[in-house]
């Protein structure tokens, strides 16, 4: 704790970070899954590991699933970071602790700022509402105050390209609509760490270029973003820095560049 505190260029310490998930047992409702569990326990194997794999891992015997492991790293302010891996690696389980979503089983995570988030598309909207009922709702969700959103309300609705539909519930949206809308709140939040999962699979090839130009315009004013995507183009585009997260742990650390290589040499 008095290392981060007496380090001001430090935005985030994750430090010995652990998530595990106990899974419920598994659903025998075919002959098939029937006969594959039973051919298992006749073999002298756990079914419940072989047959409750996830991201290409066993589970343990109690039913354990080990989301991350051991995970520890630094980020300093202003740096954008980009966090890679296959599906079940970990990704957005850390982004969630970071977030606050969800409690660590283990270590533990020292942030300084404001901490601003969009993890899923149209979290912290209700779709009964309309889109400007719900930039208000989501805004307030961020932790925006209704004085902060009002500052920023035209520019939110102009960037987000939805002033047409502006009254009309959000479920009546596309999903290209709902990520653009909920694009453009988070990324309006005067926050100083930035949280983003795969914000940028959704929506068109135009929006999705202007929203790489808000992340630059974002790290250029020194704020710090951690950026999950499974494009590399994207990581490459906007971090200067990788984690390679593979089994719940980090496979490697460093440049864009170099971690990439790795990842994907091809």
């Amino acid at each position: 704790m008095k290392d981060f505190l007496a380090d001001d260029s430090l935005a985030i310490r994750v430090e010995g970070i652990g998530k595990d998930y106990r899974l419920g047992v598994i659903n025998r409702h075919t002959f098939r899954d029937e006969l594959r569990y039973q051919i298992l326990k006749l073999a002298g194997k756990d079914p419940s590991a072989e047959m409750g794999k996830i991201g290409g891992r066993r589970l343990e015997k109690s039913g354990i699933f080990h989301a991350l492991s051991d995970v520890s790293f630094d980020i300093r302010k202003g740096e954008t970071v980009g966090l890679i891996g296959r599906n079940g690696a970990g990704k957005s389980t850390m982004l969630k602790i970071l977030a606050r979503i969800t409690s660590p089983s283990a270590g533990r995570v020292l942030m300084r700022g404001k901490v601003g988030a969009l993890l899923e598309v149209g979290t912290g909207f209700n779709p009964e509402l309309t889109g400007r009922e719900n930039i208000y709702l989501n805004g307030s969700v961020l932790g925006m105050s209704t004085a902060e959103i009002d500052k920023r309300f035209d520019e939110i609705v102009e960037f987000s390209e939805v002033g047409d539909f502006l009254d009309t519930p959000v479920k009546r949206y596309s999903s290209g609509m709902y990520v653009r809308l909920a694009f453009s709140v988070a990324s309006s939040l005067d926050s100083d760490i930035l949280l983003l999962d795969e914000v940028l699979a959704v929506g068109d090839a135009a929006f999705r270029k202007k929203s790489l130009a808000r992340m630059k315009e974002i790290t250029s004013s020194g704020r710090t973003i951690l950026f999950v995507s499974h494009s590399m183009g994207n990581i490459r585009t906007i971090c200067s820095r990788c984690l390679w997260f593979d089994g719940g742990r980090i496979r490697m650390d460093g440049p864009t560049s170099e971690v990439l290589a790795a990842y994907n040499p091809d």
